[in-house]
């Protein structure tokens, strides 16, 4: 069994610097309940996006995920991901919430929210297949959060124009594979290579690794079957009183999932004091999103897939 205590300084400058860490075997000795779990909670789930049987041509995902789960839920108790996650977000971080993911295809080049804001956002990520460069592993482009510096900014702009001429091209048609070749020759264009070979780090695991990165940073996976299976925690430092009404923002951007609350039943009914100081923050701010869900649920033909 692998420990993890606090971070080392070599570590915090790295994921400043580079915006990733990457901790292998850190969950071995747990990895196969994991899995079990996150099976568990899909069969349950109706197999797919929606309730639907996963078909294999679209992401599926479900919110809140790890939450459904009692076990998945005291991964946030384990001092190996507290030890992380206190070292980069504070002693008093937020759990924000996590998503369950079976991934196809591939998944092309974005940050999970680019901009500078008032706490770190990040990302622990659960990969429970193994994965390559070729077969689905995460690839991340370092330095790509840093939001403010011109390689970053370029960027951002660069796929933030590829992805508005992508929507520009097929509005109207509705059909993701059509938008996501016409964002591949505008990223072929915008950098000359295609997305696969853009240069990036990539992050091959397996069942156990963890990894951890920033919200801002570029990341892309390519390859692999149908059925990729991961699953996420998201977190933020404490936000002080004056940035509430971001944070608010922030966890009303959920809504598009459907969901009325960010925390699940199982981590809440069994969150002891420990946890509950991780859980509080979301909790007193996440309650405008029940009515933000059903008013989207009018337009929507579907929870959104990520």
């Amino acid at each position: 069994m692998q420990t993890q205590k606090r971070l080392s300084n070599d570590q915090m400058e790295f994921f400043d610097t580079f915006g990733f860490l990457y901790f292998p075997g850190l969950l071995s000795d747990r990895i196969d309940r994991i899995v079990e779990e996150f099976e568990t909670i899909w069969l349950n789930s109706g197999g797919g996006h929606d309730g639907k049987e996963h078909d294999g041509t679209q992401r599926s995902a479900i919110l809140p995920f790890p939450d459904r789960s009692e076990y998945l839920s005291s991964l946030l108790d384990d001092s190996r991901v507290h030890d992380i996650v206190s070292s980069l977000c504070g002693e008093d971080f937020n759990y924000v919430g996590g998503d369950g993911n079976l991934y196809t295809r591939d998944t092309l080049w974005h940050s999970d929210g680019y901009g500078k804001k008032p706490v770190l956002t990040i990302k622990m990520a659960f990969y429970l297949d193994p994965v390559t460069a070729d077969s689905g592993a995460l690839r991340v482009i370092p330095g790509s959060h840093r939001v403010g510096e011109p390689f970053a900014d370029a960027m951002e702009e660069g796929i933030a124009d590829a992805n508005a001429q992508r929507e520009e091209l097929v509005r109207g048609k509705g059909i993701r594979i059509l938008r996501d070749k016409a964002l591949m020759s505008l990223v072929w264009r915008l950098f000359g290579v295609p997305p696969n070979k853009v240069p990036s780090q990539t992050l091959s695991t397996i069942p156990g690794d963890v990894l951890v990165f920033n919200h801002n940073i570029k990341h892309a996976s390519f390859g692999g079957n149908k059925r990729r299976r991961m699953f996420t925690m998201n977190f933020t430092g404490r936000y002080l009183k004056k940035n509430l009404p971001e944070l608010r923002e922030y966890l009303g951007g959920h809504a598009r999932f459907w969901i009325e609350r960010m925390h699940g039943e199982a981590m809440i009914r069994t969150a002891g004091l420990e946890r509950m100081v991780h859980l509080q923050q979301i909790r007193e701010n996440d309650t405008h999103l029940a009515d933000l869900t059903r008013e989207l649920r009018k337009t929507m033909k579907e929870p959104a897939r990520g």
